[in-house]
């Protein structure tokens, strides 16, 4: 009779069960491999983890661990189909905890690729096994400390239609960094360490600190200007739910979502519920457009969890998820009541209803600046119609045509750092560094990878004389990073940083150079919106006026 602290040996499953969870067998490109692996990597208690990627993921995936390994009848197994250690039964499947199936997963890496397996429980002596291209094993002695690591070689070799659906190899490794940060992120208590064709991306100490965690995925320069936090509630049925995490402060934002990472149970998910919540939670603190750097685990009972709604396992159903989503909300909420100073309301204009965005397509040539209004709004008559131009706004729009310009033609304006300025950056902004180096040089930046994630800054574009900031170059990576497109992903890019240099409100600008932004804005192809849909002129005509006056 085995001890009660054993590992669990592997089992086949019964057809009934094996239909449960089949959706998880498909493997659609590097990433799920590296999720897979990471699952039963946790899944066997390991305390330290060491994904090793070489180019896109299809030459080389390499994940060791010191969890608690196989005897060698369990490794055998583990490679045929629907055996697992994890469940013996689908009458187990709501309570399970385990993060994936090994006896799921290993076949189907193995239809995929060349699969080699080394592992061992602590007896000696481990075990090396190596299934062949036509699915025969082969299994050695092999000398290695208690762990398993697993070797994946040419991804997808003979399926060249699936090789050909991938990115490039910058967007296959973002997605696997982005990837291996969400577990890291999640997991504090475990020890990631991540490398790219032999250079170190990352590595988390394992410390069970959200903050060592944060640090070590973005830098101490985020971590520092963050809080953990710990909320606990109880739910309708008595069952204790408790929800934890580290939030950035809404000084430090960003683009878009994807550096909002959640988990359920230690498994980290991407819920768009859970997402709300904690933006909920934020609340006014928010800037317009901006989305947190947040890290937000529940733990609940497994029964009201079910992780087999989606193939892999990246969402899960709720059955609870009212009280969850409340529960975060307020967690997030009360943590942050007295972090950073909430923005203020936007003021009144007044005249809403006699106020309306221009239409036709005037140059603007005869337009006279009057003066300008609290800083922000430009005064100016045009016939018998007053403008009211947004200053920023129209800036925007003069920046983003003369940054589309350039990168089509001529070369940008530039300004130079000196010494250059040294930036760390996430595992996929760092990614994208790579693999856009021409379209950022296009745009006017200067970044070189300076070790890990780090890279230095050397030029930033300058239109119209003002430098855009290091913060222009994340938001260029966030919107290079997002579209599938790679010319929508230029013209978000150009957007974003379009915007960074641009006139804010409350410069204060002397009637001359009023007059000449309106003047190039009345040149632009489009002059009377953003580059992100707003409007940048209102006009209020002479009637309007007149009636307000309650003059004939």
């Amino acid at each position: 009779m085995s001890d009660a602290t054993d590992p669990p040996t592997v089992e086949r499953l019964d057809e009934e069960t094996v239909d449960r969870i089949a959706a998880g067998e498909v493997i659609t490109r590097p990433a799920r491999v590296v999720g897979e692996l990471l699952d039963n990597a946790l899944d066997a208690g390991a305390d330290s983890i060491r994904i090793e990627i070489d180019g896109d993921g299809t030459e080389r995936i390499r994940v060791s661990d010191d969890g608690h390994g196989m005897a060698r009848a369990d490794a055998a197994r583990a490679v045929e189909r629907h055996a697992t250690s994890k469940l013996r039964d689908a009458a187990e499947l709501p309570a399970t905890t385990s993060l994936g199936f090994r006896g799921e997963a290993l076949p189907s890496i193995a239809d995929a690729g060349r699969l080699e397996l080394v592992t061992s429980d602590g007896s000696e002596p481990g075990t090396r096994l190596v299934v062949g291209d036509e699915g025969d094993i082969r299994i050695t002695d092999a000398g290695r400390a208690r762990g398993t690591t697993v070797i994946v070689r040419d991804l997808f070799g003979d399926r060249p239609a699936r090789r050909e659906s991938l990115g490039g190899e910058g967007a296959e490794f973002a997605r696997i960094s982005e990837l291996v940060a969400r577990y890291a992120l999640t997991r504090p208590d475990v020890s990631f360490s991540l490398s790219h064709d032999g250079r170190e991306v990352f590595e988390t100490p394992g410390s069970g600190a959200y903050e060592d965690a944060l640090a070590a995925v973005y830098d101490r320069h985020v971590a520092a200007r963050s809080t953990t936090f710990a909320h606990e509630t109880t739910l309708s049925d008595g069952e204790q739910l408790h929800v934890e995490g580290v939030l950035a402060y809404p000084s430090t934002t960003r683009a878009d979502r994807s550096h909002l990472r959640t988990a359920v149970n230690d498994r980290p998910v991407v819920d768009g519920g859970l997402r709300r919540a904690v933006e909920r939670g934020y609340g006014t603190l928010l800037p317009d457009g901006r989305h947190p750097i947040a890290v937000v685990s529940v733990s609940l009972p497994p029964e009201t969890v079910d992780a087999n709604v989606h193939p892999a396992k990246a969402e899960v159903a709720l059955s609870a998820r009212d009280a969850v989503e409340a529960a975060v909300e307020t967690g997030v909420n009360d943590a942050l009541t007295t972090a950073d100073l909430r923005r203020s309301g936007e003021v009144a204009m007044g005249l809403e209803e006699s106020l309306a965005p221009r239409e036709n397509d005037s140059a603007l040539a005869d337009a006279k600046v009057l003066g300008q209004f609290r800083e922000t709004y430009l005064l100016c008559a045009e016939g018998d119609d007053l403008l009211v131009i947004d200053q920023h706004a129209a800036h925007e729009r003069v920046n983003f045509e003369r940054l589309r310009a350039a990168v089509s033609g001529a070369s940008i304006e530039r300004a130079e750092f000196s010494p250059p300025e040294t930036l760390s950056l996430s595992p996929a902004e760092a990614a994208v560094v790579e693999e856009r180096a021409d379209d950022l040089a296009a745009l006017g930046f200067d970044a070189e990878p300076f070790g890990g994630t780090t890279v230095k800054l050397s030029t930033v574009p300058a239109p119209l004389g003002r430098p855009a900031d290091a913060g222009a170059f994340r938001e260029t990576l966030a919107a290079l990073a997002s579209g599938d497109d790679p010319e929508d992903a230029r013209e978000d890019a150009l957007a974003e940083l379009a915007c960074h240099p641009s006139l804010k409100a409350g410069d204060a600008l002397d009637t001359e150079d009023a007059q000449a932004l309106v003047d190039r804005l009345g040149q632009c192809e489009q002059p009377f919106a953003c580059p992100h849909g707003r409007p940048t002129v209102l006009s209020v005509n002479e009637e309007t006026l007149a009636a307000g006056f309650e003059r004939q």
